[in-house]
């Protein structure tokens, strides 16, 4: 694998043959990754996985005319073709007024912070299959749990660099960590199944493969005899598992792509009221070993901490260059980048920040509601907002947990949703997206 300095030459090799092949402008991405994984199943091994790769992609412009393309061939002779084809594409495509690189004024450039993103340490083998060993040990040792769907232990390795041809150029590395595990309770037609998976960037921010088993083996159990809802209104409370999806409806809503093309559902409430003022959300790319932490953004543009929901109201949208030229704006550092094509927009460690009330005092005047631990299907609309998702999750009655719960659905609209959200002070730190455990009065459940 390419260091993040060759990556970077490789970026602005391919865009100097762009302009060569007449580019009026173009940019580069490289990106490279290598990973290893072990899985288990009952004790033994079930799969060996290996994978590299190296991408590279292209967009070049002629006057207001685009195109984008990649490829993982990276021979001379393939770049060549690769930079000529694209200019040939661009020179077909219509012409598009908000297309461009990113102001060059506001570009980044190196030194580039760095975050403590790659961990050098590869375990190999032998110490990711004893991990993946160790989960499903401790998840089978859990009493109640029948049967297993395997655990599983990985790390990776990943370079990106971005090269323009109006002045940027850099690099940076990372690596990733996980252990998972997977088990089935209970006999016959009473089976339930669950897991748990942690994910970090430094193999010893993990915590240990026994935890993260014997969490599994807890959740599993716990989902046995799942009872039935009565349909009605009632109050939700999210679990952390899940109560990032609702900041992340939030964030795709804030997408400047789906502002200008007029397909957000937060369309005009730029300054609504649409939180309790005690709601905060923040986004901090430059948390040291962050999951979502980079040193600058898709367009070469520098990233920042900053408030997203601020006072109950949101901050401004979340832009790259294009989407903020047709929202008569400036670029706000949030475009990433695949292998191929134009940016799309992405954040970097996100929370809601934590409320006063600990989990018990939450649910404490709930005479009957339902804790929702997994969420089932897509059915949010982004447009209008419209939320209707399958749960199983466990009943509240009288302030207490009252057993498990399945096969129904909770609904409503997430403005609604987000008027009436109640945060506790549980909030967890190891996902991109992190929220405490989340009340939501008046919801719709639809069970039995």
């Amino acid at each position: 694998m390419l260091s993040p300095e060759q990556a970077t030459d490789r970026a602005a090799d391919l865009v100097a043959r762009a302009r060569k092949a007449g580019a009026d402008a173009a940019d580069a991405v490289y990106s490279a990754s290598a990973s290893e994984g072990i899985q288990v199943r009952l004790g033994k091994l079930e799969d060996v996985e290996r994978s590299e790769g190296e991408h590279m992609g292209l967009r070049v412009f002629i006057g207001q005319r685009s195109a984008s393309i990649g490829s993982s061939d990276l021979s001379t002779a393939a770049l060549d073709e690769l930079a000529e084809r694209a200019v040939a594409m661009a020179q077909s495509a219509p012409e598009d007024r908000f297309a461009g690189l990113a102001p060059q004024e506001l570009l980044t450039h190196a030194p580039f912070l760095d975050f403590d993103l790659h961990d050098p340490a590869d375990p190999g083998p032998a110490a990711l299959r004893a991990a993946a060993e160790e989960a499903e040990d401790a998840a089978r040792s859990v009493a109640g749990v029948t049967n297993s769907d395997g655990a599983s232990a990985s790390a990776g390795f990943s370079v990106f660099a971005l090269a323009t041809s109006h002045g940027f150029a850099g690099g940076y590395r990372g690596s990733s960590h996980s252990i998972s595990a997977s088990v089935v309770a209970g006999e016959g037609a009473e089976k339930q199944r669950d897991g748990n998976w942690r994910h970090t960037r430094h193999r010893a921010d993990l915590p240990s493969a026994a935890q993260i088993g014997a969490l599994a083996g807890e959740r599993a159990v716990a989902r046995l005899r799942p009872g039935k809802l009565r349909s009605g209104p009632m109050p939700v409370v999210f679990d952390p598992r899940v109560s990032s999806g609702i900041v992340g409806h939030l964030i795709s809503a804030m997408s400047g792509n789906a502002i200008a093309r007029r397909s957000s559902f937060l369309l005009d409430k730029r300054d609504a009221q649409l939180f309790d003022p005690a709601i905060r959300i923040f986004e901090d790319p430059h948390t040291l070993r962050g999951t979502r932490s980079r040193p600058f953004d898709g367009e070469g543009l520098p990233t920042r901490g900053r408030t997203l929901v601020e006072d109950g109201r949101i901050t401004g949208w979340l832009m790259d260059s294009a989407s903020a030229r047709q929202l008569g704006e400036v670029p706000t550092g949030h475009a990433a980048r695949g292998g191929g094509g134009a940016p799309s927009v992405s954040v970097g460690n996100v929370h809601l920040a934590a409320g006063s009330l600990s989990f018990e005092e939450l649910i404490a005047d709930i005479a009957e509601g339902v804790l929702v631990t997994e969420l089932i299907g897509q059915g949010v609309n982004g447009v209008t907002g419209d939320y209707s998702r399958g749960a199983s999750g466990f009943r509240i009655v009288n302030g207490a947990i009252a057993g498990p719960v399945a096969e129904f659905t909770v609904a409503g609209n997430l403005l609604a949703m987000f008027a009436r959200i109640t945060p506790a002070n549980d909030l967890e730190w190891h996902r991109p997206i992190n929220a405490p455990s989340l009340r939501i009065e008046g919801m719709t459940v639809a069970g039995d």
